[in-house]
């Protein structure tokens, strides 16, 4: 794939991809960063590509990897940083976005990633399994925990449970 060829991948999916990073990043700055780091190496990385996978699937994994070696890199920060530090700025967020902000925190890492492709980028499962590297099944189980543990952060019906009230 030639730099052109490329160039047009880029356009083609830089507007999700930054959708998808910010979901996972929540700030501006971290999200554009990790697209494009993503589209560099997988650019740098282009002759390694197989066509027995869809294009997609090899960005879509390349810019998950990126994100979950930011939220890893954010983790030992946060580990290792000084006690009574002052919080950091939230800018001018409503009460909403920021309790869904805590909640999605509270979501397991790879988890938080399946919801930010299957709900952001409408994703199939499928998909999911072959960007990630595992089953469909264990693709609905993180999707289910991560959806349950949102439920749950923010004291929402279950959607299951709300189903069942009804009949």
């Amino acid at each position: 794939m030639d730099e052109r060829a490329f160039a047009r991948v880029t356009e083609a999916y830089g507007a999700r991809f930054y959708a998808v990073a910010f979901r996972l990043l929540h700030n501006r700055a971290d999200a554009e960063d990790a697209v494009q780091r993503a589209l560099t190496n997988c650019f740098a990385a282009r002759a390694d590509y197989s066509p027995r996978w869809p294009l997609s699937t090899w960005l879509y994994r390349a810019l998950t990897n990126v994100c979950l070696d930011e939220l890893r890199r954010r983790r030992v920060r946060a580990e290792h940083a000084e006690a009574g530090a002052p919080p950091r700025a939230i800018g001018r967020l409503d009460v909403e976005s920021v309790d869904l902000r805590r909640a999605l925190e509270r979501v397991p890492r790879e988890a938080r990633v399946l919801l930010a492709l299957r709900y952001v980028d409408g994703l199939s499962y499928g998909e999911l399994a072959r960007i990630r590297g595992i089953s469909v099944n264990t693709v609905k189980s993180q999707l289910a925990r991560g959806k349950t543990i949102l439920h749950q952060t923010l004291d929402l019906p279950d959607g299951r449970s709300a189903r069942r009230r009804g009949r």
